[in-house]
């Protein structure tokens, strides 16, 4: 017989139990792969963090202003200063109608000479410009004026970009009081019509007279612009008229006088104008004078600057209950500090540029914001920005030309502007709104993520509204009532649910569900509210009835029985929506003066909220059919893992199935449960195709759930693809992601928080 010491090493007690070296070898590279996985998906999940990051970091800088050079300018009374949209060679006007160029390049000065058709050439009294096309409108001492354009042409020689210009001055045209020289000059030109307007004196106090200008058309297309009406609009202002700007629609004219008060008259067709409104933007202050006023980019705000130094700007827009737009103050910056000398606006935003009493202030009217400001060395006198608001030229006392390069690619931008409430032109209020483009060049672009974050709030409440109560019943159902035949066919029917692409589901919802929710919201109703009524009635039923029925239904197949009766309510119920809606949603039809039935008319006069046919209710309806089945696999699983021997210790002590399942499974499985809810919520809050299809994809801010909203998810999808690379919008977008990542990551370490408790309160039970 063998002994101990003669068996193989592989059959000694001491080896018998030893781990195999392949074993070992797998167990620890095992380790290390999933200590390597983890850390690799923290590092991504950090990558895309900072990423995002430095997208949106551009957002909150403020803009960097750089004086590059100056040129010293020849000792004259520059009454104008206009510029090209590069910023590469700025004009400026003399007093004998000599035209003067800088070249910002080389530093070279050129006097240009205009040919004004007459000699001796004219004297001009008053200057404008017309900063739209740089159009110079001059005003002479005996009562005409003349238009010069300055004709910009761009061309490259040895790699250098050639900007020349040519000015060319029209005839002149009689305006006011003929003989008497023109003080104050204005202009605005729309596509069809000019609108001249000047001040000259007449006596002891002014005048101003108004020239319009039409342009007719014809079959051959736009004819020659001619003189339609002239106008005294003397009578209308009360006070003498000290300075008159015209908006760029030529049909107003904006009129201010000595004692601090703004005139604001507007055009009545071709019968002439009348006063529509006067104010003062300084009536508070000690000394109300105005020192300057000039319209922002768009013509609908007016900047004032005050003797003191005080800016605010004036926008129109239709007051509450009013019929007229009318100005109002809209926002107020900090003081300058001194009286403005001028203030300088841009034809690419909102921004304008405010300068007097050596300081120079870089402005933005959306956000109430102050990009630059900057005490220089000398008085500013006047300025000008370039058409792509990357350099301005500021004009001193001493004639010497500044120039400044700008870096301020979102001045629409900051934290107001993104989070707070704006003032935006032609709103009657400060508000939240996200609207990203628009129509025209002059648009305010609104980039407020509030209306976004709501959405997403307002779609996520409504789906899990929809979903949770459905999926936490029927998962308790299943687990603890449900047959284990029945179970093995139900579970994986809903898995295959869970993976049905939303596309799918967003198209069924636009293209089905709300067209069929728009005329049958009455039949919904009903259905909603007497289907659980039905499903409790036919349950407490069943439970009274003698055994010797019930026992012909196995235990847990009952559904075969309660199926047919509720799909036979539903129906039911569904039939009775017309006359349901006739009785309780009847309104007054404007046609026949009759009472119809008709739940969409009804809902906007009962409640003053608007019904959209794509509604937070078929958003919610289709969104929650996503979420059921992640909540109910996770929730089934998680109630059917607790011990068996927690189910019959109960029983046997006398509980009832249904008092074991609240009292013992829910609890015992809350951790799980609570785990499906935050797993359900995560699904719904990045939900993106369903909302895009399935709601108006309206960025509104009511929990109105007929009406539609916008979520961050959806938004990203339909706005990135059409975002310019790097732009304010490009950014803002990702700073949208970033918003939703640190909302989901809230949520969920909230939520984790909350599962460690409750398996720490439940872990003994």
């Amino acid at each position: 017989m063998p002994t101990h010491e003669n068996l193989p090493e592989h059959a000694t007690g001491q080896n018998r139990f030893r781990t195999a070296p392949a074993t070992l070898f797998m167990d620890r590279f095992m380790t290390v792969a999933i200590k390597a996985g983890g850390a690799l998906v923290i590092t991504s999940v950090l990558g895309i963090f900072v990423f995002i990051l430095l997208q949106i970091w551009p957002l909150f800088a403020p803009a960097s202003v750089v004086e590059a050079r100056n040129i010293q300018l020849p000792d004259n009374n520059y009454s104008i200063i206009g510029i090209d949209e590069w910023g590469a060679l700025p004009f400026l006007m003399e007093p004998d109608g000599k035209m003067l160029t800088a070249d910002f390049e080389t530093g070279e000065i050129r006097k240009i000479p205009i040919d004004f058709g007459e000699n001796p050439p004219p004297k001009f009294t008053a200057t404008t410009l017309n900063k739209r096309e740089q159009d110079i409108i001059l005003g002479t001492n005996d009562g005409r004026f003349f238009m010069v354009s300055p004709k910009y042409s761009s061309s490259e020689s040895d790699g250098r970009q050639l900007i020349t210009i040519n000015p060319k001055a029209s005839p002149a045209e009689p305006i006011g009081i003929p003989g008497q020289p023109v003080q104050t000059i204005a202009y605005g030109e729309s596509g069809s019509q000019k609108l001249v307007v000047a001040i000259q004196p007449d006596g002891d106090t002014n005048r101003i007279s108004a020239s319009l200008y039409k342009r007719k058309r014809s079959l051959m297309g736009a004819g020659k612009t001619a003189l339609a009406a002239s106008f005294d609009l003397t009578p209308l202002i009360p006070g003498t008229p000290s300075r008159i700007i015209v908006p760029g629609t030529a049909d107003s004219v904006i009129a201010t006088t000595a004692d601090g008060k703004v005139h604001y008259l507007v055009q009545n067709g071709d019968s002439g104008f009348s006063l529509a409104q006067t104010f003062s933007p300084f009536s508070d202050l000690e000394n109300p004078e105005i020192a300057t006023a000039a319209f922002l980019f768009g013509d609908v705000s007016i900047v004032f600057g005050s003797e003191s130094g005080a800016n605010r700007i004036f926008s129109l827009y239709y007051p509450e209950g009013g019929d007229k737009r009318l100005f109002g103050l809209t926002h107020e910056f900090p003081s300058l500090g001194a009286r403005p000398n001028f203030i300088a606006s841009t034809l690419r935003n909102k921004a304008f540029l405010l300068g007097g009493g050596n300081a120079l202030s870089l402005r933005y009217s959306t956000t109430d914001s102050i990009r630059w400001e900057q005490g220089v060395p000398y008085d500013p006198v006047n300025a000008v920005i370039s058409g792509k608001y990357q350099r301005m030229a500021v004009l001193d006392s001493e004639n010497k030309l500044h120039f400044f390069e700008i870096h301020d690619p979102h001045a629409d931008s900051g934290w107001k502007a993104l989070f707070g409430k704006v003032w935006y032109e032609g709103s009657s209020a400060p508000k939240w709104e996200w609207q990203s483009t628009g129509g025209s060049d002059d648009f305010e672009p609104k980039y407020s993520l509030i209306p976004l974050i709501f959405g997403t709030l307002k779609g996520t409440l409504y789906a899990m509204v929809f979903a949770v109560p459905i999926a936490l019943l029927a998962a308790l159902y299943t687990s603890q009532f449900l047959d284990p035949g029945s179970r093995a066919m139900i579970k994986p029917v809903m898995e295959i649910m869970a993976s049905l692409p939303s596309v799918v589901l967003g198209f069924l919802a636009a293209i089905y569900i709300a067209p069929l929710i728009e005329d049958e919201v009455p039949s919904l109703l009903l259905v909603a509210a007497g289907l659980p009524i039905i499903a409790a009635s036919i349950g407490f039923v069943w439970s009274r009835l003698p055994i010797e029925f019930r026992k012909f239904i196995p235990a847990g197949r009952e559904w075969i029985v309660f199926l047919p009766v509720l799909l036979g309510s539903g129906a039911f119920l569904w039939s009775l929506g017309p006359a349901f809606e006739a009785i309780a949603f009847a309104v007054t039809d404007p046609a026949t003066g009759q009472r119809v039935g008709d739940f969409r008319a009804w809902w906007p006069a009962a409640t003053g909220s608007t019904f959209d046919q794509r509604n937070s209710l078929v958003v919610g309806f289709m969104m929650g059919f996503a979420v059921i089945p992640i909540i109910f696999t996770i929730t089934e699983d998680a109630l059917s893992n607790v011990p068996k021997s927690l189910l019959t210790a109960s029983m046997a002590c006398g509980a009832s199935r249904w008092q074991t399942a609240l009292r013992i499974v829910l609890p015992t499985a809350s951790a799980g449960i609570f785990s499906a809810l935050m797993i359900g919520l995560g699904r719904a809050v990045g939900e993106t195709m369903i909302v895009v299809m399935a709601t108006g994809n309206t960025p509104i801010m009511e929990w109105n759930i007929f009406s539609g909203m916008r979520t961050l998810s959806a938004n990203i999808a339909v706005e990135l693809p059409e975002a310019p690379h790097h732009s304010t919008l490009y950014r803002t977008l990702f700073l949208g992601a970033m918003v939703l990542f640190l909302l989901t990551f809230a949520v969920n370490t909230v939520a984790e928080i909350l599962r460690q408790r409750l398996r720490e309160k439940f872990k003994t039970v």
